[in-house]
């Protein structure tokens, strides 16, 4: 593996894996979706991609506990498939978000921009006095970018393709 490959997170067709059609890794990459995840997978066209993974954040379900849980920043994983070469090239894109009153998420992007590679691990846990004067953890949070790139680029190599993670060309 080359250090560029390290930095970017990008991962060789593994060897000995029959490779599969682009047909079938995108129904392998959409039944990673489920209710008790927060995050999905979804059709990219609205970005011209192939494939978008992201947080639920406007999920009625989830933007409750990522409100209480004082998210601050979120991210796409952009998925675009290059047959020729069996590889899933794919760029980060990152938003600063804004909680209004009430729990709904404005999504606002960053006045720095972020396009490339991110590797994000942020956790919080609040403890405090309840009202029954008890003393004990109120929530906790975690949130690790990690938790949907790994079982994307797991479908992706179990399908017998590449996975090309892109800092500055083009996806």
């Amino acid at each position: 593996m080359k250090l560029w490959d390290l930095i970017t997170g990008s991962r060789p067709a593994p060897k000995g894996v029959r490779r599969l059609g682009a047909a079938a890794l995108r129904e392998r990459l959409m039944a990673l979706n489920r209710d008790t995840a927060p995050w999905k997978v979804r059709s990219g066209a609205r970005e011209h991609v192939d494939l978008v993974g992201e947080w639920k954040i406007v999920d009625a379900r989830w933007y409750e506990i990522f409100a209480k849980a004082g998210l601050k920043r979120t991210f796409k994983v952009l998925m675009k498939f290059d047959a020729e070469k069996h590889e899933v090239r794919a760029v980060d894109q990152a938003w600063e978000i804004e909680w209004k009153v009430g729990g709904h998420p404005v999504l606002t992007l960053e006045a720095t921009a972020f396009r490339g590679q991110q590797w994000e691990k942020s956790f919080e846990a609040v403890y405090a006095f309840r009202e029954d004067l008890s003393y004990g953890e109120i929530y906790s949070y975690r949130f690790d970018s990690e938790e949907i790139k790994d079982p994307l680029r797991k479908a992706v190599h179990d399908a017998g393709w590449g996975w090309r993670g892109v800092a500055f060309s083009k996806l």
